[in-house]
Parts: structure tokens; sequence; C-alpha cells
């Protein structure tokens, strides 16, 4: 059976509608930090089950999310942290067979495979202003879809 996740991260304390039906049936969410209210989680979980990391402007309430999540999914094995930097020596051990690192963080969507581990940054949800020489990216959130045989191929969806 075909199993759909749902990748989400800085959302800052708000969750555009669009992101309702670009998340409509997935089995789960995983989202990347810099949730900034409690709120956005339990709207996301009238969607699907929420695992939630803490972000960089996680504070208060948010800040009680743990910094890393290990998860597997579908017998595929999840590692979510908001920042890619995060991946340090010291939390390598985190990394043994992990199939696919979800962060946040940079609000740039990016997909890539290195060393055959998925990674995928779905962005923000937020727009935001672009840097002097280019435009903000669009807001987006990802989708994991994990095969029978237990590949993984991953998407971004402009909201």
């Amino acid at each position: 059976m075909t199993v759909r996740v749902g990748l989400i991260s800085d959302t800052h304390g708000s969750l555009p509608t669009a992101v309702h039906a670009a998340l409509r049936g997935v089995d789960t969410i995983l989202h990347a930090g810099d949730v900034c209210d409690l709120d956005v989680l339990a709207e996301l979980e009238t969607i699907a089950p929420v695992v939630a990391v803490r972000g960089n402007c996680d504070f208060d309430a948010t800040a009680r999310l743990p910094h890393i999540a290990n998860i597997k999914i579908g017998g595929v094995r999840f590692l979510v942290i908001h920042s890619q930097r995060d991946l340090t020596r010291e939390n390598a051990r985190v990394l043994a067979g992990v199939q696919v690192i979800v962060t946040g963080h940079t609000h740039v969507a990016t997909i890539d495979r290195i060393h055959g581990v998925l990674y995928v940054n779905p962005g923000s949800t937020q727009r935001r202003h672009g840097e002097e020489d280019a435009p903000a990216p669009p807001p987006s959130v990802g989708i994991v879809t994990i095969a029978d045989d237990d590949t993984v191929e991953a998407e971004i969806v402009d909201l």
C-alpha cells in the first residue's frame, strides 16, 4: 500500500488555507520546526497525525518540542531536524538507517539525493521577501510517497 507523508516547515504561527488542500490525503505530517504556535499543530492534526520538532523561532510552548525526531513510516526511516547545519558529529548516531532527512530553516524548497539518502526541505508556508538579487520563493510544502517496495520519491507543492 502506498503511503504519503506531508512535509511542512517554517509556518511561523499561522497556516494558510491552501495547506489543507495541498496535504489532503496524506497519512502523516512531519513539521520541521519554526511552528511558533501550538494552534498550527492542532490545525494540522485535523488533516493527519503530526510529528513536529522545534526550530530556532520556537519559544514558550513550542520550545518543548523535541530538537530531533527519528521515526519509521511505512518501512522507511525519517529524520526530522530544523536545520541541516544541526546534523553534527554529536548526533550522527541517529543517522543510522535513515532514508529521508527532512529539514527547514532556509525557507527554500529543495530535494536532493546524497549517498542514497533523500534530503527534503519543503520550504516555508509563509511568503517572504526575496534577496536583493533573487525573487522570493513561493510558499510550499512537500510530499514524500513511499511505494510498496519502500522506495521513496519527493515532490514540492507550491501553495
